[in-house]
């Protein structure tokens, strides 16, 4: 009986060193596990930045570059990945050598300048313009959608349309329906953004907006208040005024280097057509021009039935009756006094909305304008 218990004893020691053992194995590989990673994170922390630079030309394993500040410098290309003239490298800050490429984007900055994306805005949402909604599916839709049509008949369709009148008609929702009904990637720029501090910059810009354009196509280029970049040409004075027309020629020349038959379309906005450079207009650039005006009674009807069709109204509310007294009004002053309205409701303490709300909110659009015509004359 001692010797059993004895071999008990024994075997429980070996299981309990054996226990321990695990545990101080599991321990110190935790341990290392941790050493590793904070080892990993000091060496990031010490790790310089890299800087991101424009390839100029190429020679062999050799490149001279441009690095933000304007400065070049022939440095080496430590990288397999093949580099060419306009690529965006990253080069290290020590010795300048170029050690990776950038993707495909050409300049990883242009997303902060241009707005891309797929509209989900349809031609039932857009009120009134029945004529101008067929124009630009004729201009812009039908290429897109049917390009065989114009090879049999052998024409070249526009590259793109002119879209111009006052402020707040639709010209931007005319192009968000026409991206949204092909499909098509909606690039949007604003003119005066394209305008850059640095000298070529703003070329440089429009030339890669475009290639992305290129990459993401079927797309459109919507480029709204175009005036602010497309202006009359004058005597150059000014630096800026010499960028500007640095900028407006890389536009023409992206224009110019379209195929007629591509998956690339250009639309344009202003509300000041008069001041546009006549290069911008001529034939094969944006030789399609589109006046978008104020709705007439019916197109009223059509954008307030728009506006209102979620609202909870009051039965008494004739939309015909509130059409008359906006008549003359814009697209977006339709939408501003039907949300001022609702506001009205709100501000009442009411879920549902009364004549008098639309009646006060338009009389409130009145005064502002009075206002304007007061201060500016």
């Amino acid at each position: 009986m001692k010797d059993k218990t004895k071999d008990k004893d024994d075997l429980s020691d070996i299981m309990y060193s054996y226990d321990s053992d695990n545990k101080i194995l599991e321990e110190n590989l935790v341990l290392k596990q941790t050493v590793n990673q904070l080892m990993e994170e000091i060496r990031r922390f010490k790790t310089l930045p890299l800087m991101v630079c424009e390839v100029k030309k190429v020679m062999d394993k050799q490149a001279i570059i441009k690095i933000p500040n304007g400065n070049s410098f022939l440095v080496q290309v430590m990288t397999d990945k093949k580099i060419k003239p306009g690529d965006i490298v990253y080069v290290d800050q020590k010795f300048l050598n170029i050690v990776d490429k950038a993707d495909e984007t050409k300049n990883p900055e242009v997303e902060n300048f241009v707005i891309v994306e797929k509209p989900k805005i349809s031609w039932e949402d857009i009120g009134g313009l029945k004529e101008e909604k067929e124009k630009i599916r004729e201009v812009v839709e039908l290429p897109l959608k049917q390009p065989e049509l114009f090879k049999k008949v052998g024409i070249q369709p526009p590259k793109g349309i002119l879209l111009y009148g006052p402020p707040g008609t639709g010209k931007t929702l005319l192009a968000k329906a026409v991206a949204s009904q092909t499909n098509s990637t909606f690039i949007e720029i604003v003119g005066s953004e394209l305008v850059q501090k640095f000298i070529g910059e703003g070329a440089k810009l429009v030339k890669e907006i475009f290639q992305l354009a290129r990459e993401k196509a079927p797309s459109i280029v919507f480029i709204d208040e175009i005036d602010s970049l497309a202006a009359k040409r004058i005597e150059m004075g000014t630096s800026g005024e010499r960028e500007v027309q640095r900028t407006f020629m890389q536009l023409l020349a992206e224009i110019d280097g379209f195929n007629n038959l591509g998956n690339v379309k250009i639309i344009a906005a202003t509300n000041r057509k008069d001041i546009l450079d006549p290069a911008i207009l001529r034939p094969g650039r944006l030789e399609r021009q589109l006046e978008i005006k104020n709705p007439d009674l019916e197109g009223v009807k059509e954008i307030l039935k728009i506006h209102t069709k979620k609202m909870n109204l009051d039965k008494k509310i004739k939309l015909e009756e509130l059409a008359e007294k906006m008549k003359g009004f814009s697209g977006a002053e339709i939408k501003a006094v039907v949300t001022e309205a609702g506001y009205n409701a709100i501000r009442n303490k009411r879920s549902k909305v009364i004549k008098e709300d639309f009646e006060e909110a338009i009389k409130k659009l009145h005064k502002k304008e009075e206002e304007k015509i007061t201060m500016f004359g």
